[in-house]
């Protein structure tokens, strides 16, 4: 047999490879909700003694999509925007905001402009996921910089955004609306 000189750290890079393997095929049979043969092998299937197999999922442990926060109702909705405020207020704010300027405007009351908090809760909600290791490596920083911040803070801060009327001293929400609606939106026969 020959001897072959391997570094220690691809013995470590071969375990953490497989471990994320396994926690995608963890989460495939879960999202299929069904047994799950792989070519890596079977994903262990996950019960306890008290779980009741022939009875009805409970839905709590249905995995969820991220919500929008524009279509919930009270109270999720003000749950959602209290945790995102706290976000905002504790940690874009004072780590990524300089001084508003005509090129970089916000508002203080950003929570009173419904566009202003859907970007902001997309931004959160991929914050949350890119500042795992678990889901994203230790690149999710930096994607998140480059994939969402940036384009985020683009759009809201520009002369045509939604805080397009506010100032230092002075708060305007501007709503627009379409002038006409697009023919996709309407229905047949309107």
């Amino acid at each position: 047999m020959p001897d072959f000189d391997v570094p220690v750290g691809m013995f470590q890079d071969v375990e953490d490879i497989k471990a994320r393997v396994a926690r995608l095929e963890a989460l495939v049979q879960t999202l299929a909700g069904g047994e799950f043969d792989s070519e890596v092998g079977e994903a262990p299937e996950e019960t306890t003694a008290d779980e009741d197999t022939d009875g009805p999922a409970d839905p709590e442990d249905d995995w969820k999509y991220p919500p929008f926060i524009l279509l919930l109702d009270s109270p999720e909705y003000d749950d959602e925007l209290r945790a995102l405020t706290e976000w905002v207020e504790g940690v874009l704010v004072p780590g990524y905001l300089a001084s508003p300027s005509a090129d970089a405007r916000w508002c203080h009351l950003w929570w009173e402009h419904p566009v202003a908090i859907a970007r902001l809760h997309a931004l959160w909600l991929a914050w949350q996921e890119c500042t795992d290791p678990a889901s994203c490596g230790y690149t999710g920083p930096s994607v998140w910089h480059r994939d969402h911040l940036d384009p985020c803070m683009r759009e809201l801060r520009s002369s045509t955004g939604p805080f397009q009327g506010c100032t230092k001293t002075e708060h305007q929400v501007a709503h627009r609306m379409p002038s006409t609606v697009p023919s996709a939106w309407r229905q047949e026969g309107s």
